[in-house]
């Protein structure tokens, strides 16, 4: 199956707080927590069944941000230190969330961090490999799915937010996680604090 590139379909709404460039370097260990996943509901797909394929794509797009911050990391763009997913989830998990909700403050203390990027994906078809395969047999391979990111940065001292970043995409039904956050990140991060210019 061909792969289709994500492409910009608006300009991205960036926000920033007036110190978000000071307090997000002096942050020392911040987290990646599992996205906020919403996928349009289908006459295919029943209610428990979006659920799961929700909290699917959930991990998958924490674990593709967190490796894409690593990755720049390793190449010296970033100085700060990334939790790694499992103990974040396991800290997460612990005191009940996401079942319990917490707010940025609550999920700053639960993890013990100076900062924390918080994502929400909103997609119109799923995009894992399999779900992606299985409705691509249904509908073609030439469907678009519509994506609609908004990442954020919280700073646990202030206890604020310090950066948002909000944007819409078209991609291939095809497009797997790795390559969607790959290509978002690619974008996003020419605007997000924590890269180092």
């Amino acid at each position: 199956m061909a792969f289709a590139v994500l492409f910009l379909t608006s300009c991205a709404k960036v926000f920033y707080s007036p110190d978000a460039f000071e307090v997000s370097q002096n942050h020392k260990t911040i987290a990646v927590i599992p996205p906020t996943v919403s996928i349009a509901a289908s006459k295919k797909i029943d209610g428990e069944s979006l659920k799961e394929q929700q909290r699917t794509e959930s991990l998958n797009f924490q674990k593709e941000i967190y490796a894409w911050m690593l990755q720049r990391k390793m190449q010296g763009k970033m100085v700060q230190e990334i939790l790694d997913v499992e103990t974040t989830n396991a800290k997460l998990l612990t005191a009940g969330y996401p079942e319990k909700p917490l707010s940025p403050s609550e999920i700053c203390s639960v993890l013990g961090v100076d900062g924390i990027i918080g994502s929400n994906f909103g997609l119109s078809k799923p995009m894992s490999d399999g779900a992606a395969i299985a409705v691509a047999l249904l509908g073609g391979a030439t469907s678009t799915n519509e994506i609609r990111v908004s990442l954020n940065i919280n700073d646990c001292l202030g206890k604020k937010l310090i950066w948002n970043y909000d944007h819409k995409y078209s991609g291939g039904i095809g497009s797997s996680p790795s390559r969607m956050v790959n290509d978002i990140m690619r974008s996003a991060s020419m605007k997000m604090p924590y890269l180092i210019k």
